[in-house]
């Protein structure tokens, strides 16, 4: 059975589509199958791993709010072993258009259910807010990664994250764990960025992985031709950081599922 992995943080700008698409990526090149469910209205997961507006058909609006099977939008991408569910615009709608309807929080449980066992895993790419697609990401994962911004202003946005975990875990997902947080834009020229990861290090008591995002001008510059940055520039600091960060990744996996057994 896959795994179904929520990236998400309600703060802005830290990283999410980059992690969602080079993460995937990574775990793909490694022969792993992997979804991305693209769950933002700015779709930038679904041009990110060169997806063109003419070659979308079913999104993951029409799944979330008609019931569209996901099998008919879900597309190949150029990287193999990687795939992805689309979104666009019309996502900006779901937020009303589910407000009334039964069951509003297990949409998403009820989209992944049907295809999970096709995946290793399944990432979702969550929006910057905590509304109720993201709240339907949080409830149909099985767990969460949050990137967090190597900057003081991040711990901020972490524990509200956290305070919203707490409750989905004490109300309609008692399952969901916190996978790791991952820590990314970190520039190593700046004087403050070590004493910021050891402040971070020290206040965050969750699972932190080991692996650190360098600000690197290779993973700005992939998205803009459809490629993750493992296809893009494999010899890249971005490429090797992300390649590093799906081995810890699978590392953890496997001693859990020892621990399991």
């Amino acid at each position: 059975m896959g795994k179904v992995i929520a990236i998400a943080n309600q703060k802005g700008g830290v990283g999410k589509t980059t992690m969602a698409i080079n993460l995937a990526a990574a775990l793909a090149v490694l022969d792993h199958k992997v979804l991305i469910i693209d769950a933002d209205p700015q779709a930038n997961a679904t041009s990110g791993v060169g997806v063109k507006p003419e070659n979308i058909g079913i999104t993951t609006y029409e799944c979330l709010t008609e019931g569209a099977n996901p099998q008919n939008g879900i597309i190949l991408t150029e990287t193999p072993n990687l795939y992805i569910l689309p979104s666009s615009i019309d996502l900006v709608g779901a937020e009303i258009e589910l407000v009334n309807a039964p069951n509003r929080e297990f949409k998403m449980k009820d989209l992944v259910k049907n295809i999970k066992d096709e995946y290793d895993y399944i990432f979702i790419d969550c929006l910057p807010s905590l509304g109720l697609i993201t709240l339907n990401a949080l409830t149909a994962a099985d767990s969460i990664i949050v990137p967090v911004q190597c900057e003081f202003f991040s711990l901020e946005g972490f524990g509200k994250l956290k305070d919203t975990i707490n409750l989905i875990q004490q109300s309609i997902n008692p399952d969901l764990q916190i996978e790791g947080v991952v820590l990314s834009m970190y520039d190593q020229r700046l004087r403050m960025a070590n004493m910021v990861i050891q402040e971070i290090r020290s206040i965050i008591t969750d699972r932190i992985f080991e692996t650190i995002i360098h600000r690197n001008s290779k993973i700005g510059e992939a998205p803009s031709l459809g490629q993750p940055v493992i296809v893009y520039d494999v010899t890249s600091k971005g490429a090797i950081n992300f390649l590093n960060l799906a081995k810890e990744f699978l590392t953890i996996q496997e001693t859990e599922k020892i621990f399991q057994n």
